[in-house]
């Protein structure tokens, strides 16, 4: 893997973010730090998530940001010059993967079957996104089709909470888990961010127990 992925890897949790408000990305990305997950995947559902990763770029830097629900090239531009460390998608665009890996950029394009699979593998990517994890058919389907691809890794995203993160991670080939439980709209909208910082915390315990399983 490369140096953003390992770097995901050892986080092993990626906080999957959706902002209006870009007057909290900073006391957000603070709030992740503290809690021990220095990772944030700011999406595009917002017209605000570029300028939301531009600011926690420049101002927190120990915290690797990236964009997620990429769906255009112009949408790769936006998050590259805002300071977007890997890109996240919904699905696999082979426009998108391209011309991400044109740009020298880790992507992880979501793929939900073995097609998507083996498109993601003759592109040469290692880690996909699973998405959406938990309604795709969860873990016992990701253990299901990785028998098959033994050089492929995956992040799932989608249902993902402290319920079920523990036996997600506990499986070696998932280097993290995408999930917005801790950094709920309500969380955030409120600037609620002790308490972002307790479910992060708690979010790593889960999985420091799962990884020494």
């Amino acid at each position: 893997m490369n140096n953003i992925l390992t770097q995901i890897n050892e986080i092993g949790i990626v906080p999957v973010i959706a902002m209006s408000d870009v007057e909290k990305a900073v006391p957000l990305a603070k709030a992740l730090l503290a809690g021990g997950i220095p990772c944030a995947e700011i999406t595009f559902r917002t017209a605000e998530g570029a300028e939301c990763i531009r600011r926690i770029a420049a101002e927190v830097p120990e915290v690797l940001v990236g964009a997620g629900t990429v769906l255009r090239k112009e949408q790769v531009d936006q998050a590259l010059a805002a300071g977007a460390k890997f890109i996240v998608s919904p699905g696999f665009n082979p426009k998108i993967v391209s011309y991400c890996l044109e740009k020298g950029v880790t992507i992880t394009p979501g793929c939900a079957t073995p097609s998507d699979m083996e498109a993601a593998l003759e592109q040469g990517l290692e880690v996909v996104k699973f998405f959406p994890a938990e309604q795709a058919g969860g873990l016992n389907y990701i253990k299901a089709v990785a028998a098959p691809y033994s050089g492929l890794k995956f992040m799932p995203t989608g249902g993902i909470s402290a319920e079920n993160l523990g036996k997600y991670l506990a499986f070696d080939r998932i280097i993290a888990c995408g999930g917005s439980w801790m950094v709920t709209k309500e969380l955030i909208n409120s600037g609620n961010f002790a308490e972002i910082t307790r479910i992060c915390r708690e979010a790593i315990e889960i999985r420091k127990k799962a990884i020494t399983i």
